[in-house]
């Protein structure tokens, strides 16, 4: 019988106990002496947050088919018990088993968004493991990070041992047999992570040499050892049809903001947005197969009791097998007490149909992602979506009983000018007046067009990746332009703008292009109080520009500065099969403002095809 890490006079003084105590609904339950591995996976934000990840849903259920192998899982503890945690010198534990992280072999970290840096300290100093991977002996996990922000890994390279760049499916068993075979040798830590360097995917920061210009751009980065390679190939699953996925996913006892099944119907996306990392690192776009998709949701849906399933990719539209499957699971489930779901669809006259199949639409409302006011600045960044594409769809939308339209916008693009920050406001008028034009006994009420905008944040391995960022400043003063025009809106009353904190999209900015020496600064933040950044009410902007300050490192060089197309970048040393050839040439048709077809249309010749699967051999006919 296990033995509760935090005792029960705690836990009744901490919001949401169940956060810390396990015991979940397919939790998977071992013996931890009868395993040669021990793997802590660990999501670097709040419980809530966390257990609704599904890269760590995965890999839970796949880590644990192996018999020597137990994975458990840790988040991060609240500012609550954060504080009592550190009094009282409670060990950070793995909910499975409540032991001390510290004793596990490994310590997986997530690494899902830049504004969770300052959590990963938090992990390792409540955990007893020093913050930096130099400091640290066997006593100590391997501390491996993944996920997307692991395409640019610098900013926190010193904290890690290892990276895994890429898909998790692929090559982590190879890592973990590796393990095995170091420590049954009685290798020394070094030569563990020399042999982990020669398995393709896997990044050593400890392995390569940093240096840089007087000017403080990077002048080399390279191996140090022969084991290390000077590229690192990113890893995908290529065969979806032989991929893991939990037929029993965990349930959590406590509401999180994923509250469902997650089915993933494909991987990558066609589109090819100019801003947009995902839709460049994940490609090609592999495809899942609709009778296994069919066979999965009966089982999650069977083994977790959830009353939701939710369609997951990049772009559910552009699954070719898309209305066969949502028939399947309206015509099996609708009916039973079991919502469906369907994020990430273009709005067209089939998935409108489809919609008012599956949602009460007297409380839904459609979302909108034009990204840009004007048609000028959506070529720039390749959106492919014309005005008339959104006001047809809304109108449509409108006669299907819709009264509510989201509207999501970025500013700060390149080569963004005043009418395109207009735009917004005139695009969300357009919209508005489409629904009034309509005769008085088809409308639902009066409309509702809510506007919001982040702020444009350059992304690697993006064609953006050079671009130039605006300022805090300059942020608040385009924002001010799109707020007074939509005052001006004939049907203003009808009209919402909301936009996004200009503090956290500049840190965002410096923590995504950062290079090594940046490290410092989270460090220095963390250690006078920064945590959980990524959470409006917890982030403190002036205790970021005092460990700027402290440590001697420009945030305007990691944001504002302009990049010429030879530099060197921090990521340059990560190959995600998409070439720098093809981004240069996708930087300079958006300052020209052509448009690049999608994968379907045409082949833009980006690199991936030498994968030799997916979209890029798909039958043309």
């Amino acid at each position: 019988m296990r033995k509760p890490a935090l005792p029960d006079e705690i836990l009744l003084r901490i919001q949401q106990p169940a956060r810390y105590i396990g015991g979940e609904i397919n939790m998977c339950v071992k013996d931890p002496k009868s395993v040669d591995i021990r793997f802590a996976m660990c999501f670097p934000d709040v419980y809530d947050i966390g257990m609704s990840h599904l890269g760590i849903q995965i890999l839970y259920e796949m880590f644990n088919r192996r018999e020597d192998v137990y994975c458990e899982r840790v988040y991060s503890p609240w500012t609550d018990l954060d504080a009592i945690m550190k009094k009282e010198r409670i060990p950070l534990f793995a909910l499975e088993s409540q032991d001390p992280v510290r004793e596990f072999d490994f310590l997986g970290i997530t690494l899902q968004y830049e504004m969770c840096y300052t959590n990963i300290l938090q992990i390792l100093e409540l955990s007893g493991i020093p913050f930096h991977a130099a400091d640290r002996t066997w006593e100590d996990p391997i501390v491996i990070g993944g996920g997307p922000c692991a395409y640019n890994p610098e900013p926190i390279a010193d904290f890690f041992d290892l990276f895994y760049i890429g898909e998790g499916e692929t090559v982590y068993f190879d890592l973990l047999d590796a393990y095995k075979e170091s420590r049954r040798l009685g290798e020394s830590r070094t030569i563990f992570l020399k042999r982990a360097a020669r398995i393709s995917g896997i990044y050593v920061p400890s392995l390569y040499d940093v240096s840089y210009h007087a000017d403080g751009t990077l002048k080399s980065f390279t191996p140090n050892c022969p084991e290390a390679p000077a590229k690192v190939q990113k890893q995908l699953v290529m065969d979806m049809a032989g991929s893991f996925y939990p037929e029993k996913p965990l349930v959590p006892f406590i509401k999180v903001t994923q509250d469902r099944i997650v089915l993933e119907i494909m991987r990558g996306c066609i589109r090819g947005c100019r801003f947009c990392q995902a839709g460049m690192v994940y490609r090609p776009v592999r495809e899942k197969n609709v009778d296994e998709l069919k066979h999965l949701a009966y089982q999650m849906l069977k083994n977790t009791g959830h009353e939701e399933i939710s369609l997951s990719s990049l772009s559910s539209s552009d699954y070719r097998s898309l209305e066969e499957l949502v028939s399947f699971l309206i015509e099996t489930f609708h009916g039973k007490g079991v919502n469906v779901s369907l994020p990430s669809l273009r709005i067209d006259a089939f998935s409108l149909d489809v919609m008012s199949k599956v949602q009460d639409v007297k409380k839904s409302s459609l979302t909108f992602a034009p990204e840009a006011g004007s048609q000028r600045l959506r070529n720039v960044i390749n959106k492919g979506l014309s005005e008339d594409d959104i006001l047809n769809g809304a109108t449509e939308a409108f006669k299907g009983g819709w009264n509510r339209v989201k509207l999501y916008f970025m500013l700060g693009l390149p080569t963004e000018t005043i009418e395109d920050m207009e735009g917004i406001a005139l695009l969300s008028e357009k919209i508005a007046a489409a629904y009034y034009d309509l005769p008085k006994e088809s409308r639902n009420g009066r409309v509702q067009v809510v506007a919001s905008t982040s702020f444009f944040i350059p992304k690697p391995f993006t064609p953006f990746q050079w671009a130039k960022m605006c300022t805090k400043d300059e942020f608040l003063e385009r924002a001010r332009v799109v707020n007074q025009k939509m005052k001006e809106m004939r049907n203003h009353k009808s009209l919402k703008y909301n936009w996004h904190e200009a503090d956290v999209s500049v840190l965002e900015g410096v923590l995504a292009r950062g290079d090594r020496r940046v490290a410092a600064v989270i460090e220095e933040a963390y250690r006078n109080g920064a945590l959980y950044d990524a959470w409006s009410e917890s982030f403190r902007n002036e205790v970021w520009m005092e460990a700027f300050r402290t440590c001697g490192v420009s945030p305007e060089f990691y944001t504002t500065r302009e990049r010429s197309l030879d530099e060197l970048l921090p990521w340059d040393f990560i190959d995600t099969g998409v070439t720098k050839e093809f981004l240069k040439r996708e930087w300079q048709n958006a300052l020209e403002e052509k448009v690049t077809k999608n994968c379907r249309e045409q082949c833009a010749g980006c690199g991936i095809r030498r994968f030799g699967g997916g979209v890029c051999y798909e039958d043309p006919n």
